[in-house]
């Protein structure tokens, strides 16, 4: 009996590691490019995008989701940071395209997440209803929500990495502002203090012409 929960156990892990596909990457975009992902879908697969630019510039960027046919399902202008969470209603090929072509003198690292979850093809299908609705009610409950932690704690990480990374990126942009403000601060008073040096000195040296004296006798 228990050789057969294990073996159940294993199937059950088996194909919820494949009803759900995840993709996560980090790419550099740099300024005044485009970049264009992929993804083959079936008719039902609900799908999910999540996006957040990193670092670079003011943390924007241009994103455009198609449909196999073409038509537009999402497009946003400069967003730092979005979710998208669709069905497909075609079976194809989606596109989903990152542009930062409004930028001209700053690249940007943008972490990207794809989720594929219910595509038809990773359905269970057999002819013994029993074992799918009674041998493995008892593990599903079990393994559903130990997958379901798994997954908030692996979101939680990666958006903690982020968050860490944001603001690592935006403390380093801060202190060398500070440091081009300081530098320019200093020359400037360096510059005010010879000007003052050297109008004090014009104030003291006398310029007069020396005076001639004749003598009439």
């Amino acid at each position: 009996m228990l050789g057969i929960s294990v073996n159940i156990f294993i199937v059950y892990l088996l194909f919820l590691s494949k009803q759900i596909g995840a993709n996560e990457l980090t790419f550099e975009l740099p300024d005044n490019a485009k970049e264009c992902f992929h993804e083959k879908l079936k008719v039902g697969s609900k799908y999910t995008l999540e996006f957040q630019v990193v670092t670079g510039g003011n943390y924007d960027v241009d994103l455009e989701l198609k449909s196999p046919s073409g038509r537009v399902l999402y497009k946003e202008a400069k967003k730092q940071y979005d979710q998208i969470e669709k069905t497909a209603e075609e079976e194809g090929v989606y596109v989903f395209c990152f542009s930062n072509e409004f930028s001209t003198i700053s690249h940007k690292v943008i972490y990207i997440d794809w989720r594929v979850d219910g595509d038809p093809e990773h359905e269970i299908k057999g002819n013994s209803p029993q074992v799918a609705q009674g041998a493995l009610t008892m593990i599903e409950s079990k393994v559903g929500g130990i997958h379901e932690n798994l997954e908030k704690v692996i979101d939680y990480q990666t958006h903690h990495r982020l968050r860490e990374a944001t603001g690592r990126a935006r403390a380093e942009d801060l202190q060398e502002r500070v440091q081009i403000w300081s530098l320019g601060q200093f020359i400037l008073i360096i510059i005010v203090a010879i000007g003052t040096v050297l109008l004090l000195r014009s104030f003291f040296t006398d310029r007069r012409p020396a005076s001639s004296m004749s003598w009439h006798r």
